[in-house]
């Protein structure tokens, strides 16, 4: 938990009350931002890979960057008026503010210099390209970081054990895990492509990055339930998210052209998720669904049990060695990785990177949660 908090229990909160009012404001309308967001990639990605068409100017593109303009607009907004108001504690290129503020600001600053990086990369490249390219991960590395700054802020404007700072740091939790799941997502691919111990890369790399969301909104909101209340509103937003690109291409109604697009090379990052899709039986592209039912049992389990505020490492191992059986356990059940499902040499080789996985993972967090 905020050890700061604990210790001056109002430390938070003494500014004046006219910025305290518009910091709150402004925190709420970032995690908005970061819904909205967060939104238009689930869009983007079900585009991808059912339409198979990209141009910058796609209508997820405009909404996942009405999200992050937002965001730019709010970070940045806050700093100049601290800077005229000469209030800012914190001072970088000029402006002046709190901690979390600039943390917010040039967290999405990395968001938006990713963007004509990967307007660039799509250009020399190809429209066919993996979520694991650089421009995009950079892209979620700002969003990360803004959503990193998100809990700063929360701990900067709401007394320790309020309700208000309790339902922040959930949020911003829920954006933070849903930015991570996105590195972890293309590994199923992984798994169908190459079987032994990358069948099991999704458990892998989710106990390095998942905790990195669930450990800091735990300590930092002091309720060991909250990994378990992130992974509800996951849960919700992931639905809206659904309906919200349903409705999107109910309108827009965009002519596919993924055939062609898998034809030219049927080995392609999206080809492979189309593959895979219909030997599953399910809608390509579709972020969400039983994987999040799975890791919230594990969440609740690992990280709530073994109370992720007083033991971030040994809660994170309890975590990813639960996601490791049950993704594991997932993942041999699909019909299209049932052929690729490794013996037992493999799959110890990979439950023992996982646990290492987890433990820097596990110990990353908590340096990551006593900074915030």
């Amino acid at each position: 938990m905020s050890t700061r908090a604990s210790a001056l229990p109002f430390g938070a909160v003494r500014v004046p009350a006219e910025a305290l009012g518009l910091k709150r404001a402004a925190l709420w309308a970032l995690l908005a931002s970061k819904i909205v967001t967060g939104w238009g990639v689930q869009w983007d990605i079900q585009w991808h890979v059912l339409i198979g068409r990209d141009s910058f100017w796609i209508p997820p593109h405009l909404i996942t960057y009405a999200g992050v303009s937002a965001a730019v607009f709010l970070s940045f907004g806050v700093l100049f008026w601290e800077t005229w108001r000469g209030t800012g504690g914190v001072r970088v290129l000029g402006l002046r503010g709190s901690r979390g503020f600039q943390l917010a600001a040039w967290g999405i600053s990395v968001t938006i210099i990713a963007a004509p990086i990967d307007d660039l990369w799509h250009r020399l490249f190809g429209i066919d390209v993996t979520l694991w390219s650089p421009p995009h991960l950079m892209g979620i590395l700002g969003a990360v970081i803004n959503a990193w700054a998100c809990l700063t802020i929360a701990d900067e404007v709401y007394s320790a054990g309020s309700r208000a700072r309790l339902a922040a740091m959930v949020l911003t939790g829920a954006t933070l895990y849903g930015s991570l799941h996105l590195v972890v997502d293309p590994s199923f691919r992984i798994a169908y492509l190459y079987g032994g111990v990358r069948f099991y890369t999704f458990a892998v790399i989710a106990a390095f990055l998942l905790p990195l969301a669930l450990v800091p909104a735990a300590r930092l909101s002091g309720n060991r339930w909250t990994p378990a209340l992130v992974l509800v509103v996951v849960a919700l937003v992931g639905m809206a998210g659904l309906r919200v690109a349903r409705a999107g291409f109910e309108v827009m109604q965009p002519v596919s052209v993924i055939e062609e697009e898998i034809a030219k090379d049927p080995t392609s990052p999206i080809a492979v998720a189309n593959i895979m899709a219909r030997k599953n039986g399910v809608t390509p592209g579709r972020v969400g669904g039983l994987p999040l039912l799975y890791m919230g049992s594990a969440a609740v389990v690992g990280m709530a049990l073994v109370d992720a505020r007083r033991r971030p490492v040994a809660s994170t191992v309890a975590f990813s060695l639960l996601l490791f059986i049950a993704g594991g356990w997932y993942t041999t059940a699909r019909p299209a990785l049932a052929a690729m499902v490794p013996g037992a040499g493999p799959t110890l080789a990979a439950f023992i990177i996982t646990f290492v996985a987890a433990l820097v993972g596990g110990v990353a967090a908590k340096r990551l949660s006593d900074a915030l």
